[in-house]
């Protein structure tokens, strides 16, 4: 198979492609933050939660779900700086995707990948990060 990239580009396509992994792995992962609330281990991330609390309205307390789960919309993301970071992180993540994986059919397919090409997914990935 023939590439349309050098050395430094296979290099720059595989660990583009690593690092998008990373932070979709990281954007889907609960664990951004850490903690402990009503004797329990918590954790969220921008839309997913382990170990949250609800109100049971029958025995009028609260309890903690010890499960991992979304919210149920995206109004139900607490507030509008996290709904903000959901909304960029996921853009950020699809655009570092998008670049990885051209850049790695540019390791299989000849003439594929430019000059000019490569600095445009250089500037989408600096806006990805």
């Amino acid at each position: 198979m023939a590439s349309s990239l050098t050395c430094a580009g296979m290099v720059w396509a595989f660990l583009s492609f690593l690092c998008a992994a990373a932070s979709c792995v990281g954007f889907f992962m609960p664990y951004w933050l850490l903690g402990s609330q009503l004797e329990k281990s918590v954790s969220f991330g921008t839309f997913r939660r382990c170990s949250y609390p609800v109100r049971d309205e029958s025995r009028q307390t609260t309890v903690m779900v010890e499960q991992c789960g979304r919210y149920a919309s995206f109004q139900a993301i607490p507030s509008a700086e996290w709904r903000i970071c959901t909304v960029v992180t996921g853009l950020g993540c699809g655009l570092l995707l998008l670049v990885a994986l051209t850049a790695l059919m540019g390791c299989c397919v000849s003439e594929l990948i430019s000059r000019t090409v490569g600095r445009v997914a250089g500037g989408i990935q600096f806006l990805g990060g």
